[in-house]
């Protein structure tokens, strides 16, 4: 048996709302490769949006499953699914962050947008629906002797950003750093020899040995291949022989787009709190997703109440 991580990350273009990078951990015996997931798991998952008479769960890259406007369900039933087969039930908003991120604690719920803040889960995937694609992706991995072992997020709010941005020096910086240091913890939480972690490439980054190295400071990281469109990376890390993936359209690979589902459930969770404050200030003022263009006509539409308020910019605004 191996481990196969996945990371991808969501809201790393927007100005305002969080970062979010996803992670996922799934044991697999030796002779299913990373790419051959989908073939082995196929009976229970899919690769893209599924046929209406089609019961199997989709699992994909976030941007094929969700368009603003279309609702959350896809996402949903996914990652609750998956958070099901670990046993850890999200019922409501304010319980879902303790399921993604362990780090996050009482100073996240006293947050000026999210105090008192809660809702029901699921939102907009049916409950039933939901308990089916759980049995089927419990059932399918059972058949082929896999285990979803981990499922995390890491979450930076826009302050948090900022400091990391002004500590590191640049965005592409913190966002492989925080992937980096997600999947060393999953890495440490399991019972693995052999691990294979595969990540989405990072904006334009074509060399990655040096933040590895950052983040496993005690190590030997030795690369094995670079070049335009996979990085390959290996070290041992307390007992376990670890290769790092760096490839161009990673969420092909299912773990992987497990982890941007999971980034984009949490962020757009995330955005809700955020656009509900808000309007609750200034009526009539529209929701945001925090992208560039309509996040300026946001922040123009909020500047008096924010002012009134005394919220620093540095709080509210990502700094690039």
């Amino acid at each position: 048996m191996r481990l196969l991580l996945g990371t991808d990350e969501a809201g790393y273009g927007p100005n305002l709302g969080p970062l979010v990078v996803g992670a996922t951990a799934w044991q697999v015996p030796d002779e299913i490769a990373p790419e051959g997931m989908y073939d082995a798991l196929a009976e229970a998952v899919c690769c893209g949006p599924p046929a209406a008479d089609d019961p199997r769960l989709a699992i994909a890259d976030s941007k094929q499953l969700y368009k603003p406007g279309t609702g959350l369900a896809a996402l949903e039933r996914g990652v609750l699914a998956a958070l099901a087969l670990l046993h850890r039930q999200a019922t409501c908003w304010r319980q879902v962050w303790a399921c993604l991120d362990e780090r996050l604690d009482d100073a996240w719920h006293a947050h000026l947008w999210h105090d008192g803040y809660d809702e029901p889960l699921p939102i907009d995937c049916c409950g039933q629906d939901l308990a089916a694609a759980t049995e089927r992706l419990a059932d399918g991995c059972q058949r082929r002797g896999v285990q979803l072992v981990g499922l995390q997020a890491a979450v930076l709010l826009p302050g948090q950003f900022n400091d990391e941005v002004q500590r590191c020096g640049n965005k592409a910086e913190v966002l492989s750093l925080t992937t980096l240091t997600l999947a060393r913890r999953l890495i440490a939480a399991a019972a693995a020899e052999r691990v294979v972690v595969l990540c989405d490439k990072h904006g334009g980054r074509a060399y990655y040995a040096a933040l590895i190295q950052h983040v496993f400071p005690d190590e030997l990281v030795r690369v094995r291949h670079e070049s335009a469109q996979l990085g390959v990376y290996e070290l041992p890390f307390e007992g376990r022989q670890v290769e790092f993936r760096f490839l161009v359209g990673g969420e092909r690979m299912l773990p992987t787009a497990l982890a941007s589902m999971t980034a984009k459930y949490a962020r757009e969770l995330a955005m809700r709190p955020f656009n509900a404050f808000w309007q609750r200030h200034v009526p009539g003022l529209r929701a945001t997703a925090g992208y560039p263009g309509d996040a300026r006509r946001f922040l123009g539409e909020i500047r008096r109440v924010q002012r009134r308020l005394k919220i620093a910019d540095r709080e509210l605004w990502r700094e690039r």
